[in-house]
Protein backbone atom coordinates (compact mmCIF):
# COMPACT_ATOMS: atom_id res chain seq x y z
CA UNK A 1 0.00 0.00 0.00
CA UNK A 2 0.97 3.37 -1.22
CA UNK A 3 2.37 5.69 1.90
CA UNK A 4 1.50 9.00 1.99
CA UNK A 5 2.82 12.21 3.95
CA UNK A 6 -0.10 14.15 4.73
CA UNK A 7 1.42 16.53 7.34
CA UNK A 8 5.20 17.37 7.31
CA UNK A 9 7.58 20.27 8.23
CA UNK A 10 7.85 23.17 5.72
CA UNK A 11 11.10 23.54 3.88
CA UNK A 12 10.84 27.05 4.52
CA UNK A 13 11.15 25.85 8.77
CA UNK A 14 14.10 24.48 9.78
CA UNK A 15 14.34 21.56 12.80
CA UNK A 16 15.71 23.38 15.59
CA UNK A 17 14.24 23.22 19.00
CA UNK A 18 12.03 26.22 20.07
CA UNK A 19 12.83 28.52 22.64
CA UNK A 20 9.34 29.68 22.60
CA UNK A 21 7.39 29.25 26.01
CA UNK A 22 5.17 26.29 26.05
CA UNK A 23 1.72 27.09 24.34
CA UNK A 24 3.03 30.33 22.93
CA UNK A 25 1.93 30.77 19.47
CA UNK A 26 4.37 31.89 17.82
CA UNK A 27 5.46 28.67 16.14
CA UNK A 28 1.93 28.76 14.61
CA UNK A 29 2.69 31.52 13.27
CA UNK A 30 6.29 30.69 12.31
CA UNK A 31 4.08 27.81 10.36
CA UNK A 32 1.86 29.74 8.38
CA UNK A 33 4.39 32.27 7.22
CA UNK A 34 6.65 28.92 5.97
CA UNK A 35 4.06 27.32 4.16
CA UNK A 36 2.81 30.65 2.73
CA UNK A 37 6.64 30.87 1.11
CA UNK A 38 6.91 26.92 0.20
CA UNK A 39 3.31 27.07 -1.90
CA UNK A 40 4.09 30.43 -4.13
CA UNK A 41 7.85 29.11 -4.45
CA UNK A 42 9.33 31.70 -2.57
CA UNK A 43 11.89 30.73 -0.17
CA UNK A 44 14.96 30.74 -1.97
CA UNK A 45 14.70 34.68 -2.73
CA UNK A 46 13.22 35.25 0.57
CA UNK A 47 14.63 37.62 3.40
CA UNK A 48 12.96 38.08 6.90
CA UNK A 49 13.66 40.94 9.30
CA UNK A 50 13.50 40.21 13.24
CA UNK A 51 13.86 43.23 15.86
CA UNK A 52 13.99 42.93 19.47
CA UNK A 53 11.14 40.85 21.41
CA UNK A 54 10.29 37.37 21.68
CA UNK A 55 10.87 36.81 17.46
CA UNK A 56 14.74 37.92 18.05
CA UNK A 57 15.43 34.37 17.39
CA UNK A 58 13.62 33.79 14.51
CA UNK A 59 16.19 33.30 12.51
CA UNK A 60 17.02 30.04 14.02
CA UNK A 61 13.53 28.76 12.96
CA UNK A 62 13.11 30.10 9.33
CA UNK A 63 14.87 28.44 6.01
CA UNK A 64 15.92 31.27 4.19
CA UNK A 65 17.91 34.22 4.59
CA UNK A 66 17.23 36.80 7.69
CA UNK A 67 18.70 39.71 8.85
CA UNK A 68 18.18 41.71 12.78
CA UNK A 69 17.60 45.20 13.36
CA UNK A 70 17.70 47.44 16.07
CA UNK A 71 14.17 47.17 18.10
CA UNK A 72 11.52 48.60 15.96
CA UNK A 73 13.32 49.56 12.93
CA UNK A 74 12.38 46.34 10.97
CA UNK A 75 10.49 48.39 8.53
CA UNK A 76 13.35 50.61 7.50
CA UNK A 77 15.71 47.87 7.36
CA UNK A 78 12.90 45.82 5.01
CA UNK A 79 12.80 49.00 2.99
CA UNK A 80 16.11 49.26 2.69
CA UNK A 81 16.68 45.76 1.59
CA UNK A 82 13.64 45.91 -0.48
CA UNK A 83 14.54 49.31 -2.86
CA UNK A 84 18.19 47.43 -3.01
CA UNK A 85 17.32 44.27 -4.36
CA UNK A 86 13.60 44.53 -5.25
CA UNK A 87 13.25 41.24 -7.04
CA UNK A 88 13.52 40.05 -3.80
CA UNK A 89 10.79 39.14 -1.22
CA UNK A 90 11.23 40.63 2.21
CA UNK A 91 9.23 40.60 4.89
CA UNK A 92 9.31 41.71 8.83
CA UNK A 93 8.21 39.58 11.83
CA UNK A 94 7.54 41.73 14.46
CA UNK A 95 5.77 42.07 18.13
CA UNK A 96 3.02 44.57 19.63
CA UNK A 97 5.89 45.80 22.14
CA UNK A 98 8.25 46.66 19.28
CA UNK A 99 5.90 47.59 16.67
CA UNK A 100 2.86 49.58 17.80
CA UNK A 101 5.46 51.06 20.64
CA UNK A 102 9.10 52.49 19.70
CA UNK A 103 9.06 51.17 16.15
CA UNK A 104 5.22 53.05 15.50
CA UNK A 105 6.56 55.87 13.38
CA UNK A 106 8.99 53.53 11.65
CA UNK A 107 5.77 51.36 10.26
CA UNK A 108 3.22 54.09 9.76
CA UNK A 109 5.77 55.70 7.54
CA UNK A 110 6.78 52.44 5.56
CA UNK A 111 3.30 52.26 5.07
CA UNK A 112 2.24 55.93 4.02
CA UNK A 113 4.88 55.50 1.47
CA UNK A 114 3.35 52.35 -0.05
CA UNK A 115 7.13 50.43 0.66
CA UNK A 116 6.55 46.80 -1.25
CA UNK A 117 7.59 44.84 1.90
CA UNK A 118 5.12 42.65 3.70
CA UNK A 119 4.57 42.95 7.74
CA UNK A 120 3.46 40.21 9.97
CA UNK A 121 2.15 41.58 13.63
CA UNK A 122 1.92 39.68 16.24
CA UNK A 123 0.12 41.02 18.90
CA UNK A 124 -0.51 39.14 22.36
CA UNK A 125 -0.96 42.38 24.41
CA UNK A 126 1.94 42.11 26.28
CA UNK A 127 5.66 42.78 26.49
CA UNK A 128 6.32 38.68 26.15
CA UNK A 129 10.24 38.76 26.33
CA UNK A 130 10.67 41.54 28.74
CA UNK A 131 9.04 40.07 31.82
CA UNK A 132 5.04 41.13 31.12
CA UNK A 133 4.75 45.16 31.49
CA UNK A 134 1.90 46.75 30.24
CA UNK A 135 2.40 47.03 25.93
CA UNK A 136 0.36 49.90 23.58
CA UNK A 137 -1.95 46.92 23.09
CA UNK A 138 -2.80 46.03 26.57
CA UNK A 139 -6.35 45.39 27.15
CA UNK A 140 -8.25 47.94 29.64
CA UNK A 141 -7.98 46.14 32.68
CA UNK A 142 -5.92 43.59 31.83
CA UNK A 143 -3.45 43.02 34.62
CA UNK A 144 0.43 42.83 33.56
CA UNK A 145 3.69 43.44 36.13
CA UNK A 146 3.64 47.26 35.35
CA UNK A 147 -0.10 47.36 35.62
CA UNK A 148 -1.19 45.15 38.50
CA UNK A 149 -4.21 46.81 39.35
CA UNK A 150 -5.33 46.70 35.03
CA UNK A 151 -4.85 49.23 32.07
CA UNK A 152 -6.10 52.49 33.53
CA UNK A 153 -7.26 53.94 30.11
CA UNK A 154 -7.72 57.28 31.97
CA UNK A 155 -3.71 57.16 32.74
CA UNK A 156 -2.30 54.85 30.04
CA UNK A 157 -4.76 55.76 27.09
CA UNK A 158 -6.82 52.97 25.14
CA UNK A 159 -4.91 50.14 23.40
CA UNK A 160 -3.63 51.01 19.30
CA UNK A 161 -5.62 49.29 17.37
CA UNK A 162 -2.81 48.98 14.28
CA UNK A 163 -5.03 47.36 11.85
CA UNK A 164 -7.47 50.13 11.86
CA UNK A 165 -4.57 52.96 12.35
CA UNK A 166 -2.54 52.07 9.13
CA UNK A 167 -6.21 51.74 7.26
CA UNK A 168 -6.44 55.01 7.30
CA UNK A 169 -3.80 55.65 5.15
CA UNK A 170 -4.70 57.13 2.01
CA UNK A 171 -1.52 54.95 0.09
CA UNK A 172 -3.09 51.37 -1.29
CA UNK A 173 -2.40 48.59 0.74
CA UNK A 174 -3.71 45.30 2.06
CA UNK A 175 -4.58 45.31 5.42
CA UNK A 176 -5.75 42.26 7.48
CA UNK A 177 -6.11 41.18 10.89
CA UNK A 178 -5.89 37.17 11.81
CA UNK A 179 -5.86 35.24 14.50
CA UNK A 180 -3.76 32.12 16.42
CA UNK A 181 -6.35 30.71 18.45
CA UNK A 182 -8.47 27.98 16.54
CA UNK A 183 -7.45 25.86 13.40
CA UNK A 184 -10.39 27.60 11.82
CA UNK A 185 -8.72 31.29 12.18
CA UNK A 186 -5.43 29.87 11.35
CA UNK A 187 -6.42 28.22 8.12
CA UNK A 188 -7.76 32.13 7.31
CA UNK A 189 -5.10 34.04 8.80
CA UNK A 190 -2.95 31.83 6.60
CA UNK A 191 -4.95 32.69 3.66
CA UNK A 192 -4.20 36.36 4.59
CA UNK A 193 -0.18 35.99 4.59
CA UNK A 194 -0.29 33.99 1.47
CA UNK A 195 -2.17 36.40 -0.28
CA UNK A 196 0.12 39.72 1.41
CA UNK A 197 2.97 37.81 -0.59
CA UNK A 198 1.39 37.29 -3.90
CA UNK A 199 0.36 41.55 -3.62
CA UNK A 200 4.22 42.04 -3.00
CA UNK A 201 5.10 39.30 -5.75
CA UNK A 202 2.82 41.25 -8.29
CA UNK A 203 4.60 44.73 -6.92
CA UNK A 204 0.99 45.80 -5.76
CA UNK A 205 1.17 47.48 -2.81
CA UNK A 206 2.30 46.95 1.24
CA UNK A 207 0.90 44.86 3.30
CA UNK A 208 0.45 43.87 6.78
CA UNK A 209 -1.13 41.30 8.54
CA UNK A 210 -1.89 41.36 12.62
CA UNK A 211 -2.39 38.00 13.94
CA UNK A 212 -4.06 37.45 17.42
CA UNK A 213 -1.41 35.42 19.40
CA UNK A 214 -1.55 33.97 23.28
CA UNK A 215 0.85 34.51 26.05
CA UNK A 216 0.62 32.03 28.69
CA UNK A 217 3.20 32.83 30.58
CA UNK A 218 3.36 36.35 31.09
CA UNK A 219 -0.85 35.96 31.14
CA UNK A 220 -0.61 33.41 33.88
CA UNK A 221 -2.79 30.87 32.36
CA UNK A 222 -2.73 27.36 31.13
CA UNK A 223 -2.13 27.40 27.07
CA UNK A 224 -6.01 26.03 26.74
CA UNK A 225 -7.44 29.21 29.04
CA UNK A 226 -5.11 31.69 27.24
CA UNK A 227 -7.02 30.69 23.83
CA UNK A 228 -10.01 30.82 25.36
CA UNK A 229 -8.89 34.49 26.61
CA UNK A 230 -7.61 35.68 23.35
CA UNK A 231 -11.48 34.36 21.79
CA UNK A 232 -13.53 36.24 24.61
CA UNK A 233 -11.26 39.00 25.05
CA UNK A 234 -9.05 40.39 22.35
CA UNK A 235 -11.51 39.44 19.95
CA UNK A 236 -14.10 41.71 20.33
CA UNK A 237 -11.81 44.64 20.71
CA UNK A 238 -9.44 43.58 17.73
CA UNK A 239 -12.49 42.01 15.20
CA UNK A 240 -10.48 40.18 12.83
CA UNK A 241 -10.89 40.16 8.86
CA UNK A 242 -9.40 41.89 6.25
CA UNK A 243 -10.22 46.12 6.50
CA UNK A 244 -7.99 47.73 3.45
CA UNK A 245 -7.21 46.14 -0.23
CA UNK A 246 -5.53 47.61 -2.98
CA UNK A 247 -7.89 47.09 -5.41
CA UNK A 248 -10.88 48.84 -3.25
CA UNK A 249 -7.94 51.68 -3.16
CA UNK A 250 -7.58 51.98 -6.46
CA UNK A 251 -11.20 52.35 -7.17
CA UNK A 252 -11.29 55.07 -4.93
CA UNK A 253 -8.38 56.97 -5.89
CA UNK A 254 -8.82 56.37 -9.26
CA UNK A 255 -12.67 58.23 -8.49
CA UNK A 256 -10.97 60.87 -6.44
CA UNK A 257 -8.21 61.80 -9.73
CA UNK A 258 -11.05 61.01 -12.27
Amino acid sequence: MAQHTIFCRPESMTDATTHYCPGCTHGIIHRMVAESLDELGLREKACGVAPVGCSVLAYNYFNCDFLEAAHGRAPAFAVGLKRVSPEMTVFTYQGDGDLASIGTNEILHAANRGEKITVIFVNNAIYGMTGGQMAPTTLPGQITTTSPTGRDVNTAGWPIRMRELLSTLRTPAYIARGSSHSPQWVIRTKQYIKKAFEYQEANRCFSLIEVLSTCPTNWGMTPTESTKWLADNMIPYYPLGELKTPDEDDALVGKMLG
